[in-house]
């Protein structure tokens, strides 16, 4: 079992060694960099999108925040180190958010990368972690064959803590904040409410601030999370090209759950005028979309999502692609 460690101790740890603190750049100021490692919104693959993941570079330190099917990969075209990652965050538990994970705590043991990580996600995030290791085990415990070798542990260095609505967390140059946003529908209070969240993320750095919508609705608390931040990472979507998709791939489906996916779609997620909405309303000063699904969408069609939201924003915006940095 991977250990739940108190929250002050799983802060110590997520600094990592003296030496993977973030370093100064020339003047004494802190540069950071966020790179769209995957934009693709699940559940379909596309070979020119990976799924969702991003990192943010701060000094020598990497912050994996959601780690989508093929994140490894995307590290390693990107240029970035596995051992310099030291903290990651998931935003919720949908696969297409998650479902690389199990390939950075396998990629981590092959290496020998044993310095401390933690993982910060909502309810549930232990529960997935404990699982993916003891899912290590049988690999772990052969090794790599040899008759008498030592078998080091799956889940060493690794510490998971759970965060909910309203957390605080100081990263020493890094501050998280985090609020519930409106992926989920459960009454306020419920037992779904209290077992299941999905988040979005506001990291205050010396530099500038950054805010993460994850998967999300409309949502008055991530307006006022993204008051004034320098860089609004926006998720965005098309409902209807893609239910036309979800149609033309799916035309036997169950009405009644075509229905279901489309009512989902549009509660909870958002399209280009509420990206604009929101970056207007928080007042920040540029706008990523990324979690990008639009089937079959042409450089026109990406233009038209630009206007929509610059009906509303009139900041610069920018729907990224894999491996682009900001």
């Amino acid at each position: 079992m991977i250990r739940a460690l108190p929250l002050a101790i799983a802060l110590i740890l997520a600094a990592g060694p003296a030496g993977a603190q973030p370093a100064p750049a020339a003047g004494g100021a802190l540069v950071s960099h966020w790179i769209t490692l995957g934009t693709r919104g699940g559940p379909i693959a596309e070979p020119e999108r990976s799924q969702p993941a991003n990192a943010l570079l701060a000094g020598n330190t990497t912050y994996l925040i959601d780690v989508g099917d093929g994140t490894v990969e995307q590290l390693a075209k990107a240029g970035v180190p596995l051992a310099s990652v030291k903290v990651i965050f998931l935003s919720h538990l949908h696969f297409d958010h998650t479902a690389g994970l199990f390939g950075v705590l396998g990629l981590r043991w092959q290496t020998n990368v044993d310095s401390p990580l933690t993982i910060y996600g909502p309810p549930g995030t232990r529960t997935l972690v404990d699982s993916l290791v003891a899912a290590m085990e049988p690999t772990t415990r052969s090794g790599y064959g040899m008759p008498g070798a030592q078998a080091r542990p799956a889940g060493a260095g690794i510490a998971v803590v759970e965060i909910r609505d309203g957390a605080r967390l100081d990263l020493g140059a890094i501050k998280v904040s985090a609020v519930k946003n409106t992926h989920y529908s459960f009454p306020a209070g419920s037992a779904e409410d209290l077992a299941f969240q999905s988040l979005a993320l506001r990291f205050d750095m010396p530099d500038r601030s950054i805010v993460y919508t994850g998967d999300t609705g409309p949502s008055p608390a991530v307006e006022k999370l993204a008051q004034g931040a320098d860089l609004l990472v926006s998720e965005m979507i098309d409902v209807d090209r893609t239910m036309a998709d979800v149609r033309l791939t799916s035309p036997n489906a169950d009405p009644r759950a075509t229905a279901a996916v489309e009512a989902h779609l549009r509660a909870h997620h958002l399209a280009p005028e509420d990206v604009g909405k929101l970056a207007g309303a928080a007042h920040v000063k540029a706008v990523v979309v990324t979690h990008f699904v639009a089937p079959r969408a042409d450089a026109g069609t990406l233009l038209g999502f630009l206007a929509r939201i610059r009906d509303h924003f009139s900041g610069p915006a920018t729907i990224a692609r894999d491996l682009e940095s900001f």
